[in-house]
């Protein structure tokens, strides 16, 4: 019974220590961000920019610090495919396929953590999940912080669609051939909501 008894005990302080860790806010990112995947073709270049006003108005953000590192829960961001402009609707089209859109309308970006000292030039590294077309994989990013209420969060991700089993559009009877590489930029306004 005794044992029972401190087994109850350790989980009640156990769980109170939990939720004093971990820390809730939510932030709201700013119209003065950009989101661009920039990718290219074997005879040009091609910009997909995010309308980063269809995000949502309130992000939930929910962490806690283990050992100086942030660890995020169910923290991130859901953009939608058809928000994406990529300069013509022939373009737009071939994208909105290429990503299967039909199927997983969404392109998500989950933060799982952060590490480092902003002492440092203010560079930090996180680790997100993205998930494209139904297909996640994780990446290890450095990202540029600044500024004091208003946040400015910037970086550039290299991705191989192919990793993400998407296979690269081929265009006028295969003259026209997209690179398997992109780049996600942004930079992200984040104020706290």
């Amino acid at each position: 019974m005794k044992k029972i008894l401190l087994f109850f005990l350790m989980l009640i302080v156990l769980g109170f220590t939990y939720i004093e860790t971990v820390k809730e806010t939510a932030v709201h990112i700013t119209p003065e961000s950009s989101l661009i995947i920039k990718g290219k073709t074997n005879i040009n270049k091609f910009d997909c920019e995010f309308d980063v006003q269809n995000l949502e108005s309130r992000i939930p953000v929910l962490f806690e610090l283990l050992d100086g590192i942030m660890v995020f829960k169910e923290t991130q961001l859901v953009l939608n495919n058809s928000c994406f402009d990529c300069g013509n609707r022939g373009m737009n089209k071939d994208f909105y396929n290429l990503l299967n859109s039909d199927e997983h309308p969404n392109i998500t970006l989950k933060l799982k953590k952060i590490e480092g000292h902003l002492s440092k030039n203010n560079i930090v590294h996180a680790n997100i999940d993205i998930a494209i077309a139904g297909i996640v994989n994780s990446y290890d990013l450095p990202l540029k912080f600044e500024g004091d209420k208003t946040m400015n969060v910037s970086g550039v991700l290299d991705v191989n669609i192919c990793d993400f089993n998407l296979e690269p559009p081929k265009k006028a009877l295969g003259l026209i051939v997209v690179d398997d590489w992109i780049q996600i930029h942004f930079q992200l306004k984040i104020q706290e909501h």
